[in-house]
């Protein structure tokens, strides 16, 4: 744990003092950004709410700014699917019908966003992120005891609100790991699970929502590169310091966060 600690604060370091002498401040900007919402992600969740507004409010287009975030949260989640997939933690013929419904969705919803203009996008982003916050506000799974028990229930409706699910983090993607998690948990999955199975789902929609932005040209590499290590950092940040913060405290951070940065962006655009 010590290594693991060592290691990401001298990577962190390395890369600040690059990006300082180099005089790119606003990828320093975006590698701390990407930290913070990874760090935050991995104690509460709902990383993404921080993430995709702080980006803007650097001066970054909004689609420049999705596109970005599906490539470095695609990588995180890969990572996370990779791990649970050697601890044998994932029934693989599940996995690949989620991922395969996700992959179609993140494709729809990327598709919709780069048809869309500046404006349109950002008003709809303020909507979604209060509907987002909301949510989080409402979620009692946070804090709660996980239950003992998985339901395989099958529901006809579960192809299209995991379908609905993929499109809006293919589209936009702030709280969407929150809808996903309320919804595995709705159908009596353990917390644990619930947030297994939503990494699965977000590998799937920012995969489809990447090869839509690439095609675009929206996705900007050298801002994608940086936030994906920022991303991988921050997770890893997370995972030491997780043991030692509660998540009412994490909840509290995140929700905080997530209404200074809705004013900030209901001051710019209107």
């Amino acid at each position: 744990m010590k290594k693991q600690w060592m290691i990401c604060l001298l990577l962190s370091m390395a890369l600040l003092l690059l990006f300082a002498f180099t005089l790119h401040y606003q990828l320093m900007i975006l590698y701390m950004i990407a930290i913070c919402s990874s760090f935050v992600g991995t104690l509460a969740g709902g990383g993404g709410l921080v993430t995709l507004p702080a980006m803007m409010l650097t001066g970054i287009p909004i689609q420049t700014s999705i596109a970005t975030n599906k490539f470095s949260s695609g990588v995180a989640a890969f990572s996370s699917v990779y791990y649970l997939l050697r601890q044998k933690q994932l029934n693989m013929k599940r996995m690949i019908q989620t991922v395969f419904i996700a992959f179609l969705g993140g494709m729809g919803g990327a598709c919709v966003t780069t048809h869309l203009s500046d404006k349109t996008m950002n008003i709809t982003a303020i909507i979604l992120l209060i509907i987002a916050l909301v949510v989080t506000v409402n979620n009692t799974g946070w804090i709660g005891t996980a239950q003992s028990y998985e339901s395989e229930t099958k529901n006809r409706l579960t192809p299209f609100l995991l379908l609905s699910i993929a499109a809006y983090d293919g589209g936009f993607g702030p709280g969407s790991s929150t809808f996903s998690i309320l919804y595995y948990m709705n159908k009596q999955q353990t917390y644990v699970k619930a947030v297994q199975l939503t990494r699965v789902l977000i590998f799937g929609s920012c995969t489809g929502a990447f090869i839509i932005f690439h095609q675009t040209g929206y996705l900007q590499w050298p801002y994608a590169i940086v936030m994906a290590v920022g991303s991988i950092i921050g997770s890893q940040l997370g995972l030491v310091v997780l043991p030692k913060v509660s998540l009412k405290v994490a909840k509290s951070l995140l929700l905080t966060i997530t209404c200074l940065l809705i004013i900030q962006m209901m001051s710019k655009i209107f």
